[in-house]
């Protein structure tokens, strides 16, 4: 019997893509289809907040900036839709006043989707989202590699006597054995810095810095190949605060930094990642109050596309080989 052809991006004639209620991409909610490869899977939570407050609101208005997204990857050479079966999972339940039950109804939400064998592309929500949905994807792999592009570290400890915040999803995670120690990364750090010491303790939280000034010094292709050697062969995560880019290209964002990432960089980058094991992903920290003609919304959809296309391919297709080409240091 042939396998059936995944359930792609709306099409009901006469709809415009304007139209409509607007899943992620317009892609069939999970509820409608028998099985989904992926999972896009809001998290309207941001209580873990330490300065501009509205990451809550961030998933409704992703989805609604990435109507536009259309189903072939022209430089990853892929129909992410057509060769994975990819539903809008909705949004989790969680209330805005208790950080650890919020905490406990993500991860269960996560581990009910990868327990199926479903990957998942979260939608913040702000970064705290990140320690339950690593929770979940390292119940199924094991220690993960993490690939995090920020501006900020996120392995701090404790805030006004919060330990999990937005600052330390991923202090908390080396500590429950969550994270590979030798195969982290932080990509586009460049702010919030109090004392050198922090550097030592993300030292021990197991990962190592590309800082934003990294991308004015070196080629990006040159990035790649020293991220693709720190991840290897390990399942990785991918978690990326939208905050990594600059304000100009994202300013929708709780704790903005100046002089990051373009979204061409970050893009560029992400393209280099096809054919690593991708587990799960996170695309966080959009605080739509703080927008301006969509920017933020923008390039948080496409970012999450990208994502998705990378989950569509592996070693053995041929849109790996070809990113993976494009990416070689120039010399």
């Amino acid at each position: 019997m042939a396998t059936p052809r995944p359930a792609g991006q709306r099409d009901e004639p006469g709809m415009p893509r304007y139209g409509g209620i607007a899943t992620y991409a317009l892609l069939p909610r999970i509820e409608d289809v028998e099985h989904a490869d992926v999972a896009v899977l809001g998290i309207p939570f941001d209580s873990g907040t330490s300065f501009r407050p509205g990451a809550r609101f961030g998933p409704a208005h992703i989805r609604e900036q990435s109507r536009q997204l259309h189903p072939y990857h022209q430089f990853l050479d892929v129909r992410p839709f057509d060769v994975q079966q990819v539903a809008d999972a909705g949004d989790v339940a969680v209330g805005p006043y208790d950080i650890d039950r919020a905490v406990a109804a993500i991860e269960s939400a996560a581990r009910s989707l990868v327990a199926g064998g479903t990957k998942v592309v979260a939608l913040g929500g702000d970064h705290t989202v990140a320690l339950p949905l690593l929770r979940a994807a390292a119940a199924a792999h094991g220690p993960l590699a993490v690939l995090h592009f920020d501006a900020h570290l996120d392995t701090w400890d404790t805030c006004h006597g919060a330990s999990v915040w937005h600052g330390s999803p991923f202090r908390r995670a080396a500590e429950e054995g969550l994270l590979d120690l030798d195969h982290c990364q932080h990509v586009g750090v460049r702010g919030g810095i109090y004392d050198p010491s922090e550097l030592a303790d993300d030292r021990r939280a197991g990962f190592e810095i590309i800082d934003s000034e990294a991308f004015q010094e070196r080629s990006v292709g040159d990035i790649v190949v020293q991220i693709r050697q720190r991840l290897g062969a390990r399942p990785v995560y991918v978690s990326v605060d939208i905050d990594v880019l600059d304000p100009a290209h994202a300013p929708a964002t709780g704790t903005p930094e100046v002089a990051g990432l373009t979204t061409r960089e970050l893009f560029r980058t992400l393209r280099g990642l096809a054919g690593l094991n991708i587990v799960g992903c996170d695309v966080v920290e959009v605080a739509p109050a703080y927008d301006h003609a969509d920017i933020t919304g923008l390039a948080a959809a496409h970012t999450a596309w990208e994502l998705i296309s990378l989950l569509a391919l592996d070693g053995n297709r041929s849109g790996a080989g070809r990113a993976n080409r494009a990416v070689e240091p120039h010399t």
